[in-house]
């Protein structure tokens, strides 16, 4: 009798300490914990080299070396996934997917609706035409077939010269449509951001583009990462990406796609991070 008292005392004792330890795992109301056994979901629009694009089956570019640089050091597992421009921004929105990085223009309007982490790339827009065409800026785009990418900041820049709702401007699902159809005759130029338009000229030689710069007209963008609103990792990502900055592998990431050295000051000067 004494040992099977002895027996279940010990039982009882040995469930107590699962229960308490079980109960010690778990937040208090009110506590926020970063589960960081989680695989964050990065979505992204495969379709913007140097940034991010498909390349034999696998997703590359500065935008997937740097998330992962960033992520490895805030201790975050991930999986970055091909969503598609449109849909990236409800998937943020419902929350299907953690974070959108792809190029992204922090905006106004889009910071009423999402999250920015500090900007991570300085870019301008520029206008991407045939080689012997006499457009010389924004401004001699009036009356001609313009090309844009559906719902990017080169859409707002350009019906911001030429009107909202213009008829010129022809807005395409993605930027390979629209060069598609510059290199037909269907349109005259397109409205893309410099690195893009650069990259483009660059390793399509035979389709004869020029990417034309007009300062003047064309504001400084800045690329950020996206989250949904009101989402209480973005000052952790930000200690990362300034940490990343600092320690240069921002500038190793951004020499091995751009080959040439990024101005970190601009960055840095830009940051929140404590």
């Amino acid at each position: 009798m004494k040992r099977k008292f002895t027996r279940l005392a010990l039982f009882t004792f040995s469930l107590c300490l699962i229960i308490f330890a079980a109960g010690c795992g778990k937040a208090t109301s009110g506590e926020t914990v970063n589960d960081k056994e989680k695989q964050l979901v990065v979505g992204t629009d495969a379709v913007t080299p140097p940034f991010v694009y498909m390349d034999k089956g696998q997703l590359v570019g500065f935008d997937v070396d740097l998330i992962q640089a960033i992520l490895d050091e805030a201790g975050y597992h991930y999986k970055v996934e091909n969503v598609g421009w449109d849909p990236l921004f409800a998937l943020v929105d419902n929350g299907e997917v953690d974070i959108g990085m792809t190029s992204i223009t922090i905006t106004e309007d889009r910071k009423q609706t999402y999250d920015f982490a500090d900007p991570y790339f300085e870019s301008k827009l520029m206008i991407l035409a045939k080689e012997g065409t006499d457009i010389k800026n924004a401004m001699d785009l009036k009356g001609r077939k313009i090309g844009v990418q559906n719902a990017t900041t080169g859409q707002i820049a350009i019906e911001k010269i030429v009107g909202a709702n213009n008829s010129s401007v022809f807005k395409y699902e993605t930027l390979g449509v629209a060069f598609m159809a510059l290199k037909n005759g269907d349109i005259e130029a397109v409205i893309t951001d410099n690195t893009v338009a650069n990259e483009y000229v660059k390793n399509n030689p035979n389709d004869k583009f020029i990417a034309i710069s007009d300062d003047e007209n064309f504001e400084p963008e800045y690329y950020g990462v996206m989250f949904k609103k009101g989402n209480e990792f973005v000052e952790e990502f930000n200690r990362a990406l300034k940490t990343v900055v600092e320690n240069g592998t921002y500038a190793e990431v951004y020499e091995k796609w751009f080959d040439v050295s990024p101005d970190v000051e601009i960055i840095q000067s830009l940051s929140t991070a404590k």
